[in-house]
C-alpha cells in the first residue's frame, strides 16, 4: 500500500483503499441446492402413496449453507457456484446477496436447471437426502483461475464434494500453491476421491458416514472411529475433525485429539447441521485461529441449528448464536 505524506496529513490512494475493502475472509467454491423438504410420518413402500404432514421450500446445497452460516456471524464470504437458467436462479442469488455473500462469481448456466435437493425429514428429526447437481456439474478448474486474484485475499478456502472432483482438486493445489488454509467437507461421500490428493488440505471433515465410506473401516465404536482417523493422519493429513451429531465431535492430529461433547436440545430438523458447523468453525478459526474453541463455538452453532425447520433458516444470528454460548457455557 502507497502512503503519501502531504502538510502532515497521510493520504491512501483510494485505490488502495477499495482493495482493502475487497478482502475477504472466506472463499467457499461448491454447491447451491434449491431445497425440497418433506417431513413424513413414515416413507412410502414402492407402489404405495402416502400422504406428509407438511412441505418446505428453501435456499440450501451445502456450499450455500455453510457460506450463509459463516456470513450470518458476520464473515466476509464469496461464493463461487452455478446455478441454472430456470425459475430458481434469480432466487438463489438474491438469497446469497442477503446475508451479504459476495456473488460476483456466481453465474448461470444455460439450458440447465440448477441443482435440487428432496428432503425427506422423519419424526425422529433424521434426515434422508437426494440431490440432482444440474448446473453446479458446470463449476469447473477455469473458475477458479478467473476468479484468481479475488481468492488469493481470502484467509480461507471451503470446499464440498457436490461439484467435480477435479474442480475440488484444483482448488485444494491452488490453497497449497498460495499459502491458503484449505477445508474440505468430504459431502457427499465419493469412493473415487483421491484421498492422497484430498490430505493436502489442512482441514478434513467428514462425517461418522463418510469417513467409513472413504477409508472402508467401521466406526461403530469410539476405538474404530479413531482407527480410521488415523489412517487418513498416516497419509499426511494436518487436522481431522469427525463431526458425531448428538456426540459432538473429534479432533485428531497425528499427536494429539480433542473430543468436544454436544449439549443436549429438542431436535426438529438435522437437515444442514454438519453445513452449519462447517460456516461456524471457518468463521472463528479465520477471526481468532483458535481450533479448539472453534470447534466449541460450531457444535454448539450446530446445535442450535437442528432446534429449527429447513437448512438456512435454522441458522441464528449473531446475536442470537451469542445469547445461546453465553447460555450454555
Amino acid at each position: 500500500m502507497i502512503f503519501m505524506q502531504h502538510d502532515n496529513v497521510i493520504i491512501i490512494s483510494l485505490c488502495d483503499l477499495f482493495n482493502t475493502r475487497d478482502i475477504m475472509d472466506i472463499a467457499v467454491i461448491g454447491s447451491n441446492m434449491v431445497d425440497l423438504i418433506t417431513y413424513t410420518d413414515q416413507m412410502p413402500k414402492e407402489g404405495e402413496t402416502l400422504e406428509a404432514p407438511s412441505f418446505k421450500i428453501g435456499c440450501g446445497g451445502k456450499g450455500a449453507n455453510q457460506a450463509v452460516a459463516a456470513a450470518k456471524l458476520n464473515s466476509k464470504v464469496i461464493m463461487l457456484t452455478k446455478v441454472g437458467d430456470d425459475i430458481f436462479a434469480d432466487n438463489t442469488i438474491r438469497n446469497l446477496e442477503s446475508y451479504g455473500i459476495n456473488t460476483r462469481y456466481v453465474e448461470k448456466v444455460p439450458c440447465t436447471s440448477s441443482g435440487v435437493a428432496p428432503i425427506f425429514v422423519n419424526p425422529n428429526s433424521a434426515n434422508s437426502i437426494l440431490i440432482v447437481k444440474g448446473a453446479n456439474k458446470f463449476l469447473s478448474p477455469e473458475d477458479i483461475e478467473r476468479a484468481a486474484e479475488d481468492l488469493k485475499k481470502c484467509k480461507l478456502i471451503v470446499l464440498q464434494l457436490e461439484v467435480q472432483l477435479e474442480t475440488v482438486y484444483h482448488a485444494i493445489a491452488f490453497g497449497n500453491k498460495h499459502n491458503i488454509p484449505v477445508l474440505l467437507n468430504p459431502a457427499p461421500a465419493q469412493r473415487t476421491l483421491d484421498l492422497d490428493f484430498a490430505c493436502r488440505c489442512d482441514f478434513f471433515v467428514p462425517n461418522e458416514t463418510e469417513l467409513e465410506i472413504l477409508t472402508n473401516m467401521p466406526v461403530d465404536t469410539m476405538d474404530n472411529i479413531r482407527r480410521a482417523a488415523q489412517s487418513l493422519l498416516d497419509k499426511g493429513l494436518k487436522n481431522l475433525i469427525v463431526t458425531l451429531g448428538e456426540k459432538g465431535a473429534l479432533w485428531m492430529t497425528r499427536d494429539s485429539e480433542l473430543l468436544i461433547p454436544a449439549i443436549k436440545v429438542n431436535a426438529i430438523d438435522t437437515s444442514g447441521a454438519g453445513d452449519a458447523f462447517i460456516g461456524c468453525f471457518s468463521h472463528y478459526y479465520v477471526h481468532t485461529g483458535n481450533i479448539a474453541d472453534a470447534l466449541k463455538k460450531a457444535v454448539l452453532f450446530s446445535a442450535f441449528s437442528v432446534t429449527g425447520k429447513g437448512t438456512q433458516s435454522s441458522y441464528p444470528s449473531i446475536e442470537q448464536f451469542t445469547e445461546f454460548v453465553q447460555l450454555n457455557s
